[in-house]
């Protein structure tokens, strides 16, 4: 984004280029002091040392000095690639009427607080934890939500107490800040990026565990969400730079989606029909109370010596999502779907995506090392061995960085961002990053392994909703969408009988905003 930026004014590249040439000379003089300070006194010259020390100290005089030029003549630049921590006054000026922003801040020694509201008074309040006590919690809570149960009957209950506990001690203090809100922007670090907040119970509550129908007594819980839109954003800083961003274009079109790739030839065949029926990575199947629990896997990668994009087990139901999300905003599935052998790389990166409101993709996001020479964050899309084409069938982050958004959402939807010790995190927030560069105002995430069947109506709701009311917020849209599924009639047998609530938290709790979760 910054090079983009830079090369449409030829004197803001060249000084950024220079800025940027005098800081490797920095590093590398920095790296030939430390060489030379390893050594023992004896064997060092310690002329040597003062003269890389001074030379060390010119560079950075005038790495500083080109620095200062271009926040002189191009304040919005510098901006953009050092963002200044916004005062109070700025942060108000960022939020509408109805907002508050919560900022976190979990430390070795001690936590922190703040509540920001439009107008009154900044609520503050030390947290008495620390961020291993904070993250121990959440990993306890998210014990129900990412469970190892092969029965729906299996999944735990969710630890209400626990999560209460939690809101005593991070909200509570700073009630007076937020509560008066209706949409919340969270700003945090550590643990607390793996647990959205709308989950916690505002007041103490009870659920029997001999349900009928299952989970049902969760709809009677006080969940934050019930009388609060949560977002969440980086920083301050990121909010205000959204915030600044211009409007959309008019005219873009509604939706344009990648989903249900093939990683290797077999999927393919089963998918046409000419194959076995080979493991797949979900499927909707008749769900009962003693019935499995059928949900998008994570790839399943640990202990595989040599993995490659074909061992990526496929999501055929990312696919009746996809084409459910279509139809909810009267778009003809056949044009602005690209699923199966058509989810290709060379299809996202040669298409024009500026002319799209949405753009979501439907498939597993990878971290460095989960395959064979994979360095940075990736989208897993169709195999070359399957379309013929080249690449690699991975949308890196770099890659991502390349394209041009003009969209007010991106769909991130069978990322699993909790998975395998915060890995799908990293895989979210540095593909997150990176689709915000390319021009998008906000990213649904998830943050566990979803069940198919209540998140493609979840999904699908939130965007009729949108598409319904022009004026409805994104985060009051997921809202909104989130307590229809906890008061709905659940999951339905073929008599038209509720088998299961979808009131635990595991159904309806699992996206997340990131970025601006106010209007379009």
């Amino acid at each position: 984004s910054s090079a983009r930026a830079a090369a449409k004014d030829p004197a803001l590249a060249e000084l950024v280029r220079k800025e940027q040439d005098l800081t490797k000379q920095v590093n590398a003089q920095l790296g030939t002091l430390n060489n030379v300070l390893a050594l023992p006194a004896a064997e060092r010259d310690e002329k040597g040392v003062a003269q890389i020390q001074a030379s060390i100290a010119a560079l950075r005089g005038q790495r500083d000095k080109a620095r200062q030029e271009i926040k002189q003549k191009f304040p919005i630049y510098a901006d953009l690639v050092s963002p200044k921590p916004p005062s109070v006054a700025e942060i108000r000026a960022t939020l509408g009427d109805d907002e508050a922003m919560l900022s976190f801040y979990f430390g070795q020694n001690g936590s922190f607080v703040w509540a920001v509201p439009k107008s009154g008074p900044v609520a503050f309040a030390a947290v008495q934890a620390k961020i291993g006590d904070i993250e121990g919690k959440i990993r306890k809570l998210r014990e129900a939500l990412e469970p190892q149960a092969a029965m729906i009957s299996d999944i735990p209950p969710f630890d209400l107490k626990l999560g209460h506990e939690l809101y005593e001690l991070l909200l509570k203090p700073v009630e007076s800040g937020w509560k008066p809100a209706k949409k919340l922007i969270v700003v945090t670090n550590g643990a607390l990026g793996l647990l959205p907040l709308s989950l916690l119970p505002t007041a103490p509550a009870e659920v029997a565990a001999d349900e009928d129908p299952l989970f049902i007594g969760y709809r009677n819980v006080p969940w934050l969400a019930r009388t609060h839109a949560v977002s969440t954003v980086p920083s301050a800083a990121a909010l205000r730079t959204l915030r600044q961003l211009p409007a959309g274009k008019p005219g873009r079109g509604d939706l344009i989606a990648f989903g249900d790739p093939y990683f290797n030839s077999d999927q393919q065949a089963e998918a046409e029909g000419g194959g076995q029926k080979i493991q797949v990575a979900d499927a909707s199947g008749n769900i009962t109370r003693g019935g499995p629990l059928k949900r998008r896997n994570s790839p399943k990668l640990d202990g595989v010596d040599s993995a490659e994009l074909g061992l990526l087990p496929r999501l055929p139901d990312t696919a009746d999502e996809l084409k459910s999300i279509a139809l909810a905003l009267q778009a003809d599935p056949a044009k602005v779907l690209f699923l199966g052998k058509s989810a290709t790389e060379s299809a996202v990166k040669t298409m024009n995506l500026s002319g799209f409101k949405i753009l979501a993709f439907a498939t597993h996001g990878l971290v460095p090392g989960e395959l064979n020479g994979l360095t940075q964050p990736a989208l897993a899309l169709s195999s070359p061995v399957v379309t013929g084409e080249g690449g690699d069938g991975l949308l890196t982050m770099e890659e991502i960085l390349g394209l041009k958004l003009d969209a007010d959402w991106v769909v991130l939807s069978a990322c699993n961002t909790g998975a395998g010790a915060g890995a799908g995190a990293e895989a979210a927030s540095g593909l997150g990053r990176a689709f915000f560069y390319a021009g998008t105002r906000a990213l649904l995430v998830t943050n566990w392994s979803v069940h198919s069947q209540s998140a493609r109506q979840l999904v699908t709701d939130l965007f009729k909703r949108q598409a319904d009311d022009p004026k409805l917020s994104r985060s009051e849209a997921l809202r909104q969408a989130t307590m229809a599924l906890v008061d709905g009639p659940g999951y339905l047998s073929s008599e038209g009988k509720t088998e299961f609530a979808y009131a635990h938290p595991l159904f309806w709790a699992p996206y997340t905003i990131i970025g601006d979760g106010g209007l379009r």
